[in-house]
């Protein structure tokens, strides 16, 4: 996440300061431009390991910082999120066995992080969003305790005025209010960095642009969050909803969120990207800064640019541009692709770097203007629905040729990939290894989201969705540190035998969430058809706002019965129902609700979010099924 010594822009006095801070150092890069101070003539590759942090039962461990003082390794760092981690890799000069070092060192940091997880009672996952995430810990009591994150959240909140909202269609769909940024900390990724010369910036990120899409679609590695099954890389939904800083009005008028892949070509430098950065999107952190960076160019020195690198960090395009300065102490310009989710496997993520640098430096090589062959429009509309559908999604190449993913990269990009790679200079070896697992991989249509949708398919009614969830979560972690690509995995399996009381300690492990409801003006027939058709003892009553009302139960329908209250006038729900029921929160937990039943003679209990709302339905035929789940298991351990 950057510089922590930062703070909010809430005083506006800091806030001018630093805005003409940021003012002065986009001229200073441009005198830097102007005056060939950039490092040039070599291109160096680079990456972030991010990973995620379970526990025994496979759910998030809050444990990040416990894991980093085990690690005493500088190459470690916190992330939003206290169950995630950072580890940031060295650079390396492209060509050679670099490919290979790249993967070595990662592979040296996840042991070593997994080595120290262990020492806390946790595990590491490699994955773009984890499975078993839910609600409850994306609470600011799972935030790593730092002024930044904090800082961030408040100026985030303070430009929305509201909650941050979240909507996503896949299989399944997602709707949901959230008060606080927590929904990034769902996100971890392995971000690679591409040195590049300032005079070819403007060309090679556009190349950036066009093969991001094709590149998404063959490593797509997130296709479920909260529960629910959503895009093949879900990722790039939830991380613009995660950190949109536009209030109602800016969103209406088309303002663009902080996190996008961008709506035009850059014309001719990376000080485009920085100006536009700047002027459309409000400066949120501060932080101290030089105090003459122009005067600093002046004189042959390179400076920080400390506000213009913080505000950059602020805003995340899906391909950003970086400002650094190399170990030489010669200042130099980056494209960070933030697209390739973590794993499956450290050799995957590395495959996908190398397919990813090899299509760069073929079309930097064979491609004047990229521009003159592709409309911008395309090019993003190839990348939303990479990670819409993966390796189905249809893209638009040179020429208007239209194809699947799956097509455009075993016939185009792949053949292409490899002479990019072996032109500039990488070991034949090291091509045939990577470009080798995304073929694996393509060919056989096995990414890591398909992996995880075809195994939840599998395991379909073998448990609850809480179990088959840590089920899926516990095979990836296994199967990952055996190192296999995922070409090579065996679909995830439920097993019977492993200790489940971890997936029924709250209600909303395994509470009904598909429900059939009646409004309070239907007519009784309705509700007693439903409890036919659905063979079940108990209907909500809702308004249709999902508001729970009330609550018509099997009994009652046979009370109406009994005494024969049929009149002129059909009966309807709000005559008979059972008003403002007796509820629960999906956090009460599952001994409380069977107290509750026990005390109450209740035969079943809804369950509401704060406002009310109607989310689930707890049942006694529920815990039974949970009570015989796990006496089970206890009798099975006797034996």
């Amino acid at each position: 996440m950057g510089e922590q010594n930062v703070q909010g822009s809430g005083d506006e006095s800091l806030r001018r300061a630093f805005m003409k801070a940021l003012l002065d150092e986009v001229r200073a890069l441009e005198d830097m431009h102007t005056r060939g101070m950039f490092e040039d003539g070599v291109r160096r590759i680079g990456a972030e390991q991010e990973m995620f942090l379970v526990d025994q039962a496979n759910r998030p461990a809050l444990s990040a910082m416990q894991v980093l003082d085990q690690t005493d390794d500088p190459r470690f760092t916190h992330e939003l999120g206290l169950f995630n981690l950072e580890a940031n890799l060295s650079p390396l000069d492209l060509g050679g066995d670099c490919l290979r070092k790249l993967e070595k060192e990662a592979e040296e940091v996840v042991e070593l992080a997994r080595e120290a997880a262990a020492k806390v009672g946790s595990r590491v996952a490699l994955v773009g969003i984890l499975p078993t995430l839910t609600k409850d810990h994306l609470s600011l009591n799972a935030m790593v305790p730092m002024a930044r994150y904090f800082a961030l959240n408040e100026a985030l909140l303070r430009l929305r005025g509201s909650n941050f909202q979240i909507s996503i269609k896949g299989i399944d769909q997602l709707n949901l209010n959230h008060d606080n940024l927590m929904l990034e900390a769902c996100n971890t990724s392995f971000q690679v960095h591409f040195q590049v010369d300032a005079d070819e910036f403007a060309r090679l990120y556009n190349i950036a642009q066009v093969v991001t899409g094709p590149l998404l679609a063959a490593c797509v590695n997130s296709p479920i969050l909260l529960g629910k099954r959503l895009w093949h890389e879900s990722r790039i939904a939830v991380f613009e909803h995660s950190i949109d800083a536009r209030s109602q009005a800016h969103a209406a008028r088309g303002h663009k969120p902080r996190v996008h892949f961008g709506d035009q070509w850059v014309e001719e430098s990376v000080i485009e990207i920085f100006k536009e950065d700047i002027a459309r999107f409000r400066v949120i952190l501060t932080t101290e800064f030089e105090d003459d960076p122009i005067g600093m160019v002046a004189r042959g020195e390179a400076p920080k640019l400390n506000a213009l690198r913080l505000h950059n960090g602020t805003v995340y395009r899906w391909n950003r541009a970086v400002y650094g300065i190399s170990a030489n102490g010669k200042p130099h310009l980056r494209i960070e692709n933030r697209v390739i989710p973590s794993g499956p496997t450290v050799l995957d993520e590395v495959a996908n770097s190398a397919f990813f640098f090899g299509m760069m430096a073929k079309l930097s090589r064979s491609v004047g203007d990229i521009r003159d062959h592709f409309n911008f429009g395309d090019v993003k509309a190839n990348f939303m629905a990479a990670a819409r559908e993966g390796l189905r999604a249809q893209q638009i190449w040179f020429d208007e040729s239209q194809m699947t993913a799956q097509e455009l990269i075993l016939d185009v990009l792949l053949p292409a990939a490899r002479e990019g790679l072996s032109e500039a200079g990488i070991d034949a070896e090291d091509i045939d290894r990577y470009l080798g697992v995304i073929q694996a991989r393509v060919e056989r249509r096995r990414t890591g989201s398909r992996w995880q949708l075809e195994s939840l398919e599998q395991m379909r009614g073998s448990a609850s969705p809480h179990e088959c969830l840590r089920a899926l979560t516990g095979s990836m972690i296994e199967q990952q540190e055996l190192g296999r690509p995922i070409a090579e995995w065996t679909l995830a399996r439920f097993c019977h035998d492993q200790d489940w009381r971890d997936s029924y300690r709250t209600v909303g492990q395994f509470m009904a969430t598909d429900l059939f409801t009646v409004r309070p003006d239907d007519i009784v027939d309705f509700a007693a058809s439903l409890m036919e058709w659905r063979y079940v003892r108990h209907v909500p009553v809702e308004d249709d706002s999902g508001q729970l009302l009330g609550l018509i139960s099997q009994r009652q329908l046979l009370r109406l019965v009994a005494r024969g209250a049929r009149g002129p006038e059909p009966v309807t729900v709000r005559d008979i129902m059972h008003a403002e029921p007796l509820s629960i929160s999906p956090e009460t937990t599952t001994v409380q609700a069977i107290r509750m039943m026990r005390e109450k003679r209740l035969s079943c209990l809804p369950v509401v979010d704060p406002e009310g709302k109607l989310i689930g339905l707890v049942t006694e035929h529920d815990l039974v099924a949970v009570a015989g789940r796990l006496l089970e298991s206890y009798l099975g351990e006797s034996h």
